[in-house]
């Protein structure tokens, strides 16, 4: 189930427990080396979160703010969600092809925990 994602804007829409309300979250979407190079770096806020594609690692060198890491495999499925304080290195996830990144407690808020299946809607 190949993704083809450009740089630019979306939605994110967190699909847990069967909710049909489920809050859609504003996404941003790095799929390019230099977008994903970036990421969230020099940033002191985020609003939403932001999908890095293809991806299966991060780190946090040279962020100003602790973040929520989740990653998600081919299927859009949560495998695990990570906070991680700046100047850190996350360890490869084998089974990860994308990862989301947001400021930290923010996934909790959305219900994002392992075993969480996530949609990319608009913008794609």
């Amino acid at each position: 189930m190949g993704r083809r994602w450009q740089d630019g804007r979306s939605t994110l829409v967190v699909r847990g427990d069967g909710e049909l309300g489920a809050e859609p979250v504003p996404l941003e979407i790095a799929t390019s080396y230099r977008a994903r190079t970036k990421g969230l770096l020099g940033r002191d806020s985020v609003e939403g979160a932001i999908l890095l594609s293809p991806a299966n690692s991060i780190h946090t060198f040279r962020m100003r703010i602790p973040i929520d890491v989740a990653y998600l495999d081919r299927d859009l499925i949560v495998i695990a969600v990570r906070t991680m304080k700046p100047w850190r290195l996350g360890l490869p996830r084998p089974r990860s092809r994308h990862v989301l990144e947001a400021e930290a407690g923010a996934m909790a808020g959305w219900g994002l925990r392992a075993g969480v299946r996530v949609e990319v809607t608009g913008g794609v």
